[in-house]
């Protein structure tokens, strides 16, 4: 007996056993079995039969027309020379050709075309289901169904061009009907579905939000991330069918991520982090797609949220990422390639895990403090990305451990190193944000923080110089932008003040603000330590009439800006405070 697959996923005929992926040709020509009459015509829909010409002695090809003298009349018997074309045939054609060129009415796409659309749907739904159940032994009996469905699925792409009609199609209970086909035994209708459910949550169709909530709320409440997920499963990537419909699947997480209650739902749901887990460590000769676009969902999921990017160190996730960035400690990606963007991807998905204070944690045991060091020291495209990922994982009141890791490794000579050196505009605020946290962090008088000042003051306070010489650089971008925000403000009343602060906080920010109180944090920590850090500064201040006031007036601002209700603001309210006393 002939099995669905066989009938559904090879080609008549051949020895092939995997379905192909045909963008191209007319679905409906993959799934229909001509139907023919009794005569054996095939019929067309909406078409009138042809006549075939006879052939007279065998020979293949139609029948040559006469020789034709100029106006030579019509044939006898009402036949076009060539044509094989009856004369009332021709005359039913031109009917149809005046109906195709506009004089038939517009479809139009209202509720009432819903209503109709959902009533077909679900009958072709319920039929294939009848008879798949009814012939279970015999394929042949509910193929027709089952194109007949495959084709009515792919029509639901319409709604892409009409999303306001998203709610009422929600109403009708046809996007319950719609996602429950990703459980079809069928697998090809199953990458249908997908790949429509796809289009119809694309942040290109342009949609009110309401409309488009409607609809993926209905998706959500019918299962669609288990779904998805158990296709994930069930598709095997050496097809290309199936590659594509991985592909979708991943485009769909995409879609649905664009609202973080969503991604927090993907993200949580165990099975979907498991696979791309797997997924990315999936060894390939070139990084595909698939894997590349795998990388860069988990970095989406991670960015959305904290239960996300807690899940996810729970499923040990920080030590298979540094397993696979290893391999890029000194080698680097093809550029412009999937692999450069599947590594970029991890680097993020790290940067995001170690936010956590339980991904510090796990960071720091996996010896990532270590492998990031060799990158800086012997990476070249992993060299930058490296320094952010250390950047983050010194930060905030759990970095403690990773800031003592650092100097353990010898990674003050590393860091303070390439900090002397010429860096682009992204690096130096790395290394900035790394200073920060060691001079905040490490315990005061331990050995950890004395090799740390020990380094500010060597070669005559040569990174001390050049924190003055950066702060001048960036106080001389912020400037001319607070002298327009002041224009600005004579011109607005103090209801439009208030309005516009956040606006005005964020271009002074894009200016170079942070890294100019990241410096004077700084250098306020030096003048509090160590004398001769604190002269030196002063010195340098006063070659351009300048002096500590500068640095005072930053934390103060700072400090003003601060809310205590926000994490780990009252811990840097407390240390700006205690800085304030020592400018």
């Amino acid at each position: 007996m002939t099995s669905v697959d066989e009938l559904f996923k090879k080609p008549s005929g051949s020895g092939a056993t995997k379905r192909k992926f045909e963008p191209i040709q007319d679905p409906n020509e993959l799934y229909k079995s001509a139907k023919l009459d009794a005569a054996g015509d095939a019929r067309s829909k909406g078409k009138a039969p042809m006549v075939e010409d006879e052939f007279d002695d065998g020979e293949a090809g139609p029948e040559l027309p006469p020789d034709i003298e100029e106006d030579a009349p019509d044939d006898e018997e009402g036949r076009f020379f060539g044509g094989g074309m009856e004369r009332k045939t021709a005359q039913a054609m031109e009917y149809i050709d005046q109906q195709e060129e506009g004089e038939a009415p517009p479809e139009i796409f209202d509720s009432a075309w819903v209503r109709r659309f959902a009533l077909n749907f679900e009958r072709k739904i319920s039929k294939n289901a009848e008879l798949r159940a009814k012939f279970e032994n015999d394929p042949q009996k509910f193929m027709a169904s089952e194109a007949d469905l495959d084709t009515e699925i792919k029509g639901v792409s319409i709604l892409s061009e009409h999303p306001e009609l998203y709610e009422e199609f929600a109403k009708m209970g046809c996007v319950a009907s719609l996602t429950s086909l990703l459980s079809h035994e069928n697998a090809d209708i199953a990458i249908d579905v997908i790949q429509i459910i796809n289009e119809l949550t694309d942040e290109d169709v342009q949609t009110e939000q309401e409309k488009w909530d409607a609809l993926v709320n209905a998706m959500m409440e019918a299962d669609l991330i288990e779904l998805l997920t158990s296709n994930l499963s069930r598709l095997d990537e050496a097809s290309e069918a199936d590659r594509a419909g991985v592909y979708y699947v991943l485009s769909v997480f995409e879609n649905l991520a664009s609202q973080t209650s969503h991604a927090e739902t993907i993200g949580q749901d165990a099975a979907v982090l498991s696979w791309i887990l797997s997924r990315i460590q999936k060894k390939e000769a070139t990084v595909s797609q698939n894997k590349q676009y795998a990388a860069e969902i988990l970095a989406i999921l991670l960015q959305s949220s904290s239960k996300n990017r807690t899940k996810f160190i729970e499923l040990d996730g920080i030590d298979i990422l540094l397993q696979l960035l290893s391999a890029y400690r000194r080698r680097d990606p093809a550029k412009d390639s999937d692999e450069e963007e599947f590594v970029e991807n991890l680097f993020d998905a790290l940067i995001c895990l170690v936010e956590e204070n339980s991904g510090k944690e796990k960071f720091v045991e996996a010896e990532g403090i270590e492998l990031a060091l060799i990158m800086l020291r012997e990476g070249k495209f992993s060299k930058p990305r490296a320094l952010r990922v250390l950047d983050h994982a010194l930060g905030g009141v759990g970095g403690a451990p990773a800031c003592e890791r650092l100097v353990e490794a010898a990674g003050l000579k590393t860091v303070f190193g390439l900090f002397s050196k010429k860096q682009e505009g992204q690096n130096i605020e790395h290394f900035l944000g790394i200073f920060a946290s060691l001079l905040r962090l490490l315990p005061g008088g331990s050995g950890p923080r004395i090799r740390t000042l020990a380094k500010f003051m060597e070669k005559d306070y040569a990174r001390i110089e050049k924190l003055i010489k950066l702060r001048r650089e960036y106080a001389a971008r912020v400037a001319p932008v607070e002298q327009a925000i002041e224009n600005e403000r004579r011109t607005f009343d103090k209801e439009e003040q208030e309005l516009m602060t956040g606006e005005w906080l964020s271009r002074r920010f894009d200016a170079g603000l942070f890294s100019l109180q990241t410096i004077d944090v700084i250098l306020a920590w030096l003048v509090a330590e160590d004398d001769g850090a604190k002269t030196k500064i002063v010195l340098l201040l006063a070659d351009r009439d300048e002096d500590l006031s500068l640095v005072r007036g930053t934390l103060q601002e700072q400090l003003e800006g601060l809310n205590e209700e926000e994490p780990g603001h009252q811990d840097t309210k407390e240390m700006l405070s205690t800085l304030l006393q020592f400018v």
